[in-house]
């Protein structure tokens, strides 16, 4: 893997690889030219985002088999879109996020600011 970067300037180091996240599917919040969503931002899951996300038409939730998708429970790990955290941010439930494990093209779209008042400690 080419060395990638967080949003701290360090390297960028997996989110999670259980389940396994990742645009590629790979444990890492990295991106390439097909990622259209821009899947960047390492959050630790909330049943409040669940239950935000889900609304939004995007059930993280629900286990699909045919994707070997386990469905996300409150405390795993998973690569989200910088936009969604953002949309979560706007209304109250942005879960809380790994700042070494998020890629920093989030910084395109997000302030290291407001990504860093949600700092998993």
């Amino acid at each position: 893997m080419t060395e990638h970067k967080n949003v701290l300037g360090t390297k960028l180091v997996a989110c999670c690889t259980s389940p396994m996240t990742g645009y590629y599917r790979d444990g890492y919040c990295r991106t390439g030219g097909q990622d259209y969503e821009v899947h960047v931002v390492c959050a630790q899951m909330s049943s409040a985002f669940l239950g935000f996300t889900k609304s939004q038409g995007n059930d993280l939730s629900t286990p699909i088999p045919q994707y070997n998708f386990p469905g996300l429970k409150p405390g795993d790990r998973w690569c989200l879109c910088a936009s969604r955290w953002r949309e979560a941010l706007e209304v109250g439930v942005a879960p809380k996020i790994i700042l070494e494990a998020t890629h920093v093209r989030a910084l395109e779209i997000l302030s290291f600011s407001d990504l860093k008042q949600y700092e998993l400690n």
